[in-house]
């Protein structure tokens, strides 16, 4: 897909790896429209500021009515409670699962038939390594990680008729507020994994897998699961 006169909608475009994204969209010549839930929050020069809340059906209704002409979308807001599934608080695990997966999909769903009705384009999903590593104490978003993939898998299949592509970053810890408390040596520039995200856009790959730790846990996939 060819960035240079896109139109873009970034989600969490206010801070972050979306803000990264929005940037480097700009840069490349698209029109970014760069949604969060404030949109006040959006201090970014030269993008278009958009409500969007993927906890409010009608705000992504809303959102998509105005940004009728987006060839691109990026589902990269999310949250992370950092819950586990067992003897963790309940509501933060569905609140989880909402954000990062029912969020992402009625972003879709919602932006589907404007990308086609625009002549297709690109969805990118925004994922994680911990969509095929599961650790405990983070297992609400694994779990809802793990759901996205298959959103992305699935989806890709069933919008490639419509001209839509549909592809999945996954990386590890980035230098950004969600991982704030991670030590500097363990975490990616922001501003390189958005480099290779829309570089893979470009190329029309359906996976971009951003680091070292990354590849290492995708490669390893079909091994057998250890005991703890």
């Amino acid at each position: 897909m060819e960035l240079k006169g896109a139109v873009a909608v970034v989600t969490g475009a206010n801070r972050g790896l979306g803000r990264h994204m929005a940037a480097q969209l700009l840069e490349r010549g698209a029109t970014v429209y760069a949604a969060a839930r404030r949109p006040e929050s959006v201090d970014l020069a030269g993008v278009i500021p958009l409500r969007l809340d993927l906890g409010d059906e009608a705000s992504i209704r809303a959102a998509a009515h105005l940004a009728s002409d987006a060839t691109l979308l990026v589902n990269n807001a999310g949250i992370s409670t950092g819950t586990p599934l067992i003897g963790g608080d309940p509501d933060a695990v569905r609140l989880e699962m909402e954000t990062n997966f029912f969020g992402p999909l009625a972003v879709t769903r919602a932006f589907a038939p404007v990308i086609e009705g625009n002549g297709g384009g690109a969805v990118l999903n925004v994922l994680s390594v911990l969509s095929w590593l599961h650790p405990a104490d983070l297992g609400a978003y694994a779990a809802a990680k793990a759901a996205a993939w298959a959103l992305t898998n699935a989806a890709r299949e069933e919008l490639a008729p419509r001209g839509i592509t549909v592809s999945a970053l996954h990386v590890g810890y980035m230098d950004t507020d969600m991982a704030s408390a991670v030590p500097a040596d363990q975490k990616a520039d922001p501003a390189d994994v958005a480099v290779q995200a829309l570089d893979a856009i470009e190329q029309g790959l359906p996976e971009i897998l951003a680091d070292d730790v990354t590849r290492i846990v995708k490669q390893g996939l079909a091994l057998a699961p250890t005991a703890s």
